[in-house]
């Protein structure tokens, strides 16, 4: 599985227009559920900030992963949001976020998930990424990136 494989370009956000986390976790979800990914748009939003409440998915150096299991999909669903401007999401290392992989499946599917984050790591490792990704302007620049840059 590669990230593209998981990410309709229509799920891709470049600005995304937030100010806080809520509000960024809130934008993903509903471009998620604006594109037909979701069979329960509330459901969803409560999973992952349920999650996110019990540990903040700032993942560090400037990654954020937000992410959780609900009855409100039918299938592993990944949006992704470059924020106009840094939020802060409580990471470890104390950067704020610049950009978001929003991760929602099943509460069945604990592989593929896993996988996806794992996926999601690997790729946010990459020097060569983030760079690509840090000059992104645009959804297909960001995802015509990961394209690249994807193992």
């Amino acid at each position: 599985m590669t990230i593209t494989e998981l990410l309709d370009i229509s799920c891709v956000l470049v600005p995304l227009e937030a100010a806080d986390k809520l509000e960024a976790i809130t934008k993903l979800v509903d471009l998620l559920h604006e594109n037909g990914k979701l069979v329960d748009r509330d459901n969803v939003l409560q999973a992952v900030l349920e999650r996110e409440q019990i540990r903040s998915t700032g993942i560090g150096e400037g990654l954020a992963v937000p992410h959780g299991k609900a009855r409100g999909c039918d299938g592993l669903q990944l949006a992704i949001g470059k924020p106009a401007k840094p939020i802060d999401f409580g990471s470890k290392d104390g950067h704020p976020c610049e950009m978001i992989f929003l991760l929602t499946s099943p509460v069945n599917e604990m592989g593929p998930h896993i996988q996806a984050l794992a996926r999601i790591s690997r790729i946010w490792l990459s020097p060569a990424f983030r760079r690509a990704a840090a000059g992104a302007e645009n959804a297909d620049e960001l995802y015509a990136a990961i394209q690249e840059h994807q193992s």
